[in-house]
């Protein structure tokens, strides 16, 4: 019989306790606050061209071209809510003649808003790393935020000849990161 009384009180006390528990108003107007800023990090472009890839036929192929299309920054969110975007590239030469690399940033009518260059030192048996890293922000980030295609132009210097038996390589790696801020 003392469970059943026992269990009685249990009953009435818990409720009691839950009627004089301290509470506030809730602010769901806080939520209008909210301010996130996320941080990405994606891979952009690369590429690993082997030297006897420049020769075709015999014959030298002084200029390369690839024209991606990258209009990631086109989208209603990224255009809203992006503030800043770092470009990195790193490029590794291991072939003995030097080129240039010239990025251009194309609007949707392929016509030039930006433009980059790297220098390439030819490979002269010590690692031969170039690194560049390209910040986007306020005026410079409303073209990127209009950019739909990166034009690589790849120019070979002069130097010593290639042929189909050439070693080396040409290997360039890239990415961005973005900042965003979603209020």
């Amino acid at each position: 019989m003392r469970p059943l009384v026992f269990h009685r009180i249990l009953g009435i006390l818990i409720p009691v306790l839950f009627f004089f528990s301290c509470t506030s108003d809730l602010d769901f107007n806080q939520v209008n606050d909210l301010k996130l800023e996320p941080v990405f990090v994606s891979n952009l472009a690369h590429f690993d061209v082997p030297a006897n890839q420049f020769v075709t036929n015999g014959v030298e192929q002084v200029v390369t071209v690839d024209t991606p299309t990258i209009d990631i920054f086109n989208d209603a969110f990224f255009k809203d809510n992006l503030v800043r975007a770092d470009f990195f590239f790193e490029i590794n030469n291991t072939i003995n003649r030097a080129y240039t690399l010239d990025l251009v940033y194309l609007d949707k009518n392929n016509q030039a808003l930006y433009s980059t260059n790297f220098a390439i030192p030819a490979y002269t048996g010590v690692e031969n790393l170039v690194t560049k890293t390209d910040v986007f922000a306020n005026a410079k980030l409303d073209l990127l935020k209009r950019t739909t295609k990166i034009a690589f132009i790849l120019k070979m210097l002069p130097g010593p000849i290639l042929s189909e038996s050439s070693t080396g390589s040409l290997k360039l790696r890239s990415g961005v990161t973005a900042y965003l801020v979603v209020e």
